[in-house]
């Protein structure tokens, strides 16, 4: 079954060397961390953590900003949890064979892991051709054409920057709290 979907893959930059330098357990406590803010921010977002994958994760979500609201948050929460490493961030958005009921194939996840693999330390990165519409608060830098490893020709990529402006809650929950619910 196809499905159209947005794939962020997200790297811890630098964990290898991290690690060679000040040992595992000290790796493993900022692995922790990023993986502890990851869950909360997926959570918070509506995104879902399709893997691990060691120093980073694949996310999956059904709407585009959602995925970009995730990025950008986590990359500004993270830098204080798991300094002095970064997050780098690769975003590719199309239709996606679900495979086995819980893994995906198709050309928009392995964009996502090679814009990923491109990305510099504090970058997110998205084809401009896929830009659906930004969240409020998000800017999209003209960062160039980038040559991926499995695609043909040059890629225009953007940076996103800023940070989302969050709306108010539309939690079910609220409801409880609202007449004529209240005694």
């Amino acid at each position: 079954m196809r499905v159209p979907r947005t794939f962020a893959f997200v790297d811890l930059s630098g964990f290898t060397n991290y690690t060679a330098a000040f040992g595992d357990d000290a790796a493993g406590r900022i692995l922790s961390a990023f993986r502890s803010l990851t869950r909360e921010i997926a959570s918070e977002r509506g995104v879902r953590i399709a893997k691990w994958l060691g120093d980073g994760c694949m996310i999956v979500s059904v709407e585009q900003m959602n995925c970009i609201a995730f990025a950008l948050e986590l990359e500004h929460r993270s830098a204080e949890v798991c300094a002095p490493l970064s997050l780098r961030v690769g975003i590719a958005t199309g239709h996606a064979l679900l495979f086995e009921g819980d893994d995906y194939i198709g050309s928009a996840v392995n964009m996502a892991a090679r814009l990923c693999d491109a990305a510099a330390p504090f970058e997110v990165l998205l084809p401009t051709m896929q830009i659906e519409r930004l969240p409020e608060g998000v800017i999209a830098h003209a960062h160039g054409d980038l040559e991926l490893r499995g695609f043909p020709g040059p890629i225009s990529v953007v940076e996103l920057s800023g940070q989302v402006v969050t709306s108010a809650s539309t939690d079910t929950g609220e409801l409880w709290t609202r007449s004529p619910f209240l005694a």
